[in-house]
């Protein structure tokens, strides 16, 4: 067998007859060239990701250049950059470029010697090779050669805008969260963060505020300080004045300068007022969103004031947006320790079963702060009702009552989730208890003394269902507190005629056995037994199997934020409030916002720093609770 070099292409000739189209396939989707000049004599096959031509060698240069030209063409075209895009790499031959293919390989001879011989073998670089990013100009294609490996290309271009990027939330946490999952490699190398105020900024100016709230974990020190630059000229300002379907129309423009051709996704984050939310929703939805990919849109809660300007606020974002593109974020969720509750319950044979009123006696949600977390002029607005018992209490008690969900995907987890929610009975105001700290000088919530503001929520839940028929679920919150404070408590029923019960003594509560999550101050699973004192004689005592994280693994928590955030771009929102599961969280809480409008409700006053109001205890009495010690 003889061979001719074509360039880099190696061209063994034997024997054969007939004409076909022929396909090519580089590792991945196939390619046909229907008026690929194959005449006379001509034929071809495929062999193993090879093309064979057979016959017609005398026109076979001539022949062939075209396909030579048409693929370095195609790849000098890939390797061109875009705006601030860097190189990439070369990318599989797309679909919209067929036409090309068609028309590069035509000849303007169909004539020629026929040389009888044997076929010519064309070598196609397998997708596996190892990718090398070439760095001609396209001006220049044959300094390329047909060895270059040509893979799939990188996956579709993500743009990150960030609205009302110049705010206290976007400068705190936002950015610090975007920057983490960069370092992380969860974000793409070329991904495009944009920030969009009313604010005349320049895209330096932006990446000065930023660049001082940006840090690297205990784990994240290696090239920190270039992965941080890189982070930072990815990211660009855009001055959305106060139109803002023009604003959104300028943002559009912006980030299709740095997107791929081909395929791209957005995401937005509504960190905006809520009396903002709806025009720049709307303007967003008619003026900025991609339709080469997926867009996701997050809003920050409250999810409304009461029943009915939610309502109205789903509507209306449903009119403009799909439900799968709503990611309606409370930072709350975002815990290790409510991630870990699905976890426990259904990794776990020992838990599961137990997991009903046949065994549990009462479960305790605990939400405390102190003066560590500002809140302000908002919270003032909307209270600790609106901004944490809406979304984040309920949210953690339909996670803990639901039932096993059909498969771990989100939209299965949220049908669970709402079947609790809407099962829970709407609260009696008996069964609430709402106080108000005392206002003292220096302290540091902006609370106006005149309001009637709840800076304390306390309320026995039940949940009308097979499963937990009669269980209370006790739910806690407050603001100015002895200390921060989150954690869950589960506690068990008696021992059914313990045979121990004069050794346990007269508080026989002490000796219930209780599983506690906690998450503040140190994130821990721990689980109330009892057991035998070592020693002569028999002495029970109450003791705790302890998993303390910070013991465990020696590994810094992610914010909630770069949680949550990465759940957006990965399409999980298990984790966020579907439209259906917001309106059923109101119509719990709306007897109790509607006694307070009437001033029915007077908040109880507590001191700042101490346990809150004294009313919570007799509540927790009244539906037999022991009261958990702070």
């Amino acid at each position: 067998m003889k061979s001719v070099s074509f360039s880099h292409l190696p061209i063994p000739f034997p024997e054969s007859s007939t004409a076909r189209p022929v396909s090519l396939r580089f590792g991945g989707p196939e390619v046909r060239a229907r008026s690929f000049p194959v005449v006379g004599n001509t034929w071809y096959s495929v062999d193993h990701g090879r093309l064979l031509l057979h016959g017609g060698s005398a026109n076979f240069c001539q022949r062939f250049s075209g396909l030579k030209q048409w693929i370095i063409k195609s790849a000098s075209l890939q390797l061109s950059t875009k705006g601030c895009q860097h190189p990439k790499e070369l990318r599989i031959i797309r679909n919209q470029d067929k036409d090309h293919l068609a028309s590069d390989l035509e000849t303007t001879s169909t004539s020629g010697g026929q040389i009888s011989g044997e076929g010519q073998k064309i070598d196609v670089p397998n997708a596996t090779n190892t990718v090398t990013s070439a760095k001609s100009p396209p001006s220049s294609p044959h300094r390329h050669s047909l060895n270059i490996p040509i893979h799939s290309g990188r996956g579709p271009s993500l743009c990150i805008a960030v609205i009302g990027a110049t705010g206290e939330l976007a400068r705190g946490k936002i950015f610090p969260a975007l920057f983490a999952l960069y370092y992380s490699g969860f974000l793409p190398e070329d991904v495009g963060i944009f920030g969009y105020s009313r604010k005349d900024l320049t895209d330096d100016d932006l990446r000065s505020i930023i660049a001082s709230t940006l840090t690297c974990r205990i784990d994240h020190q290696q090239n920190c300080e270039d992965k941080m630059e890189a982070f930072l000229s990815r990211t660009y300002y855009l001055n959305g004045g106060y139109n803002n379907r023009e604003g959104m129309s300028k943002l559009n423009a912006r980030m299709r300068q740095i997107e791929d051709e081909s395929e791209a996704n957005r995401i937005f984050y509504l960190s905006v007022p809520q009396e903002a939310l709806l025009d720049v929703a709307s303007s967003l939805a008619d003026h900025a969103q991609t339709y080469k990919g997926w867009n996701r849109i997050i809003i920050e809660k409250p999810f409304g004031f009461d029943a009915l300007s939610s309502h109205q606020l789903t509507k209306s974002l449903l009119s403009k947006f799909e439900e799968n593109q709503l990611y309606r974020i409370d930072h709350l969720l975002g815990r290790n320790l409510i991630e870990n509750l699905t976890v426990l319950r259904f990794s776990n044979l020992v838990f599961e079963p137990l997991w009903s009123r046949t065994y549990i006696r009462n479960v305790q949600v605990i939400l405390s702060e102190d003066f560590s977390v500002k809140t302000g002029r908002y919270f003032d607005g909307y209270g600790i009702i609106r901004d944490i018992v809406h979304s984040h209490l309920l949210q953690t008690v339909a996670l803990l009552a639901m039932g096993p969900p059909i498969s771990l995907d989100g939209e299965d987890i949220r049908n669970e989730k709402v079947k609790v929610l809407r099962s829970i009975r709407k609260l009696d105001p008996s069964d609430v208890i709402l106080g108000q700290y005392k206002a003292v000088s220096g302290a540091k919530v902006d609370l106006n003394s005149n309001s009637m503001t709840p800076t304390f929520f306390a309320a026995a839940l039940y949940i009308d269902n097979a499963r937990w028929d009669g269980v209370p679920f006790l739910i806690k919150t407050g603001v100015g507190l002895i200390k921060h404070r989150v954690e869950i408590r589960i506690q068990f029923h008696h021992v059914p005629g313990n045979l121990y019960r004069e050794r346990i003594g007269h508080n026989i509560d002490m000796a219930t056995n209780e599983l506690i999550l906690r998450d503040m101050p140190d994130e821990a699973i721990l689980v109330k037994i009892n057991n035998k004192i070592p020693g002569l004689g028999l002495q029970l005592d109450a003791s705790e199997l302890n998993l303390l994280y910070k013991d465990k693994y020696n590994a810094e928590v992610p914010d909630s934020y770069e949680h949550l955030l990465l759940d957006v771009v990965d399409g999980d929102n298990h984790l966020f409030m579907r439209s259906d599961e917001v309106a059923a969280a109101w119509g719990i809480l709306a007897p109790i916002l509607h006694e307070i409008d009437k001033h029915h409700i007077t908040p109880e006053l507590y001191e700042v720093g101490g346990r809150g109001p004294v009313g919570a205890y007799y509540l927790w009495a009244k539906h037999g609770v022991r009261w958990a010690d702070e």
